[in-house]
């Protein structure tokens, strides 16, 4: 099982180097691929991971149904991914690293939008159910278990009269924008916070954080 490391490294976002390290640490964005998606509320995870990997210095190659690449950040070898199935299939293309690597549910981070949260917050989880969430429900199929963690970048609700999955699918509009990649870089700096503190620290902190344009990963998400 990963552990967080000892505070050992200065910099905000680590190495930023390619690593040919077994990873330590799985993080995965849910999301739908394809242009036509990419500028909506169920992207956010999507999102996060490439601005992760931006930070990082991580280079994203396609392997099977991932895209996934591997880099060092504060001294762990963190693997980023992003399913290239639809986001009802996702199970599908992250089970294959999962059992290749994650020694526990533990080993595994997945970023993923929430409609119960509220745009441009971001919460911090372990376990629990699906809320309905396709993606989630398809990784409980195929890693058979909901006790990983998680990352929930808030979209809010939609509209009166607005099904929710047309919500999700339909492009972020101007006056959300901002708040929802602020969201999104947020969500990035968490991550990093994970792995620099631990999860339980991590979680903690970004918790109580209401929303407010975060600092630690510059550039926010390509919405």
């Amino acid at each position: 099982m990963w552990r967080s490391p000892r505070k050992r490294i200065r910099t905000r976002t680590g190495t930023g180097t390619r690593s040919n390290r077994r990873p330590e640490l799985l993080v995965v964005g849910l999301g739908n691929p394809g242009r036509r998606y990419e500028r909506t509320f169920h992207n956010a995870g999507f999102a996060a991971v490439d601005l992760l990997a931006r930070s990082l210095g991580i280079r994203l190659a396609a392997a099977g149904e991932l895209e996934w690449g591997v880099g060092d950040a504060f001294g762990v070898a963190v693997l980023l991914g992003k399913p290239k199935t639809y986001m009802n299939l996702s199970g599908a293309a992250v089970a294959p690293v999962y059992r290749r690597f994650a020694e526990s549910p533990g080993d595994l981070i997945v970023v993923h939008d929430d409609l119960d949260i509220a745009t441009g917050l971001v919460r911090l989880k372990r376990g629990g159910g699906t809320g309905g969430h396709n993606g989630l429900r398809s990784l409980q199929e195929h890693l058979g278990t909901l006790e990983f963690l998680r990352v929930r970048i808030g979209i809010g609700r939609p509209p009166d009269g607005m099904d929710p999955a047309d919500f999700v699918l339909a492009p972020v509009p101007d006056a959300s924008r901002d708040l929802f990649a602020s969201g999104v870089a947020a969500a990035a700096e968490a991550v990093l916070d994970v792995v620099r503190d631990g999860f339980d620290k991590a979680m903690t902190r970004c918790n109580a954080k209401r929303v407010s344009p975060p600092s630690g990963v510059s550039g926010g998400g390509d919405i």
